[in-house]
């Protein structure tokens, strides 16, 4: 059932143990309320993918999730044919003796041997549900899927040559992710509702790590998020997102640390940084920063 307020929303939300500001809970409560995709960007690791998965629990329903990548093709989003088991088919119809061809073209192509993948899947309810969609880095993908894409979410439905049009009974809960590598076609974004996911304040940064990281010593969170914080305002060519910051606070908690020191930052750094480049301008900023993050925890 969907949530019947923003704040309902919200609360829903923090209950699955997602911290979202007010705004993305309009979003998603209007993209909900009046049926429209939703499409959130932001840089990687900001929570656009998790937060997707928090909404299909919210609505106890399932979530179908479409990787998109460049060369993405319609028989990996949308549908193929079961070749194998169609040939199997084909050999046993003749075995029987059935030379009728439009009969044996009308069973080898019909639905028990078509194979959906996630944009056909999308149309179909389970126990008067529909499923949430996710369309994940859709930046990545070709342009000619994008065009495609107006398409089916323009009218809800596929059409199999071979089979006909399939319609959806529900519309699916669709929301698309894009981390901004390239932009999406304005046609497809006035069909959506729009946020943009930045990187958290302090503060919710720090509600996220309490919720996410049960156990971690409050002078060590903060002093993790206030460094996170600070190195993000580094040149960096990938600063590290909120999954880099839980990563971080997990090893070091298991590590046993009570608060940051320079050593265990050096030591840790690929917890937060995935480039050799970005490792070396930590270490050279790192004792910088530490103070800063010590200060910040003091205050």
């Amino acid at each position: 059932m969907f949530p019947n307020s923003v704040q309902e929303t919200q609360k829903a939300l923090e209950a699955h143990r997602y911290i979202a500001d007010k705004g993305l809970s309009v979003a998603v409560f209007l993209a909900l309320k009046l049926g429209r995709p939703l499409l959130l960007e932001g840089e990687p690791g900001v929570g656009k993918t998790e937060i997707v998965k928090v909404l299909a629990e919210v609505l106890s329903t399932r979530l179908i999730r479409l990787q998109c990548y460049e060369g993405l093709d319609i028989s990996s989003a949308v549908y193929e044919w079961d070749y194998a088991r169609q040939m199997m088919q084909i050999r046993l119809l003749e075995a029987s003796g059935e030379r009728d061809q439009e009969k044996v073209r009308h069973e080898v192509f019909s639905q028990e041997f078509l194979l959906k993948r996630p944009l056909l899947q999308a149309l179909e309810s389970t126990n008067g549900k529909a499923p949430v969609l996710l369309i994940d880095e859709l930046d990545r993908a070709d342009e000619e899927f994008e065009a495609f894409l107006l398409e089916f979410l323009s009218d809800w439905q596929i059409t199999v040559p071979e089979v006909g049009t399939l319609k959806a009974q529900q519309p699916p809960v669709v929301v698309i992710t894009s981390n901004r590598t390239r932009e999406i076609h304005d046609a497809l974004k006035r069909r959506c509702m729009y946020y943009w996911i930045d990187y958290p304040s302090f503060e919710k940064e720090y509600r996220i790590v309490q919720e996410k990281v049960p156990g971690v010593p409050e002078k060590l969170a903060q002093q993790a998020v206030a460094f996170i914080q600070a190195l993000r305002q580094q040149d960096l060519y990938k600063a590290p997102g909120v999954a880099e910051t839980l990563d971080w606070a997990s090893s070091l908690l298991a590590l046993g640390q009570t608060e940051l020191s320079l050593e265990v930052i050096e030591e840790t750094l690929g917890v937060l940084l995935k480039y050799q480049d970005d490792v070396v301008k930590a270490k050279q900023q790192a004792h910088d920063l530490l103070a800063r993050a010590q200060m910040s925890s003091v205050l």
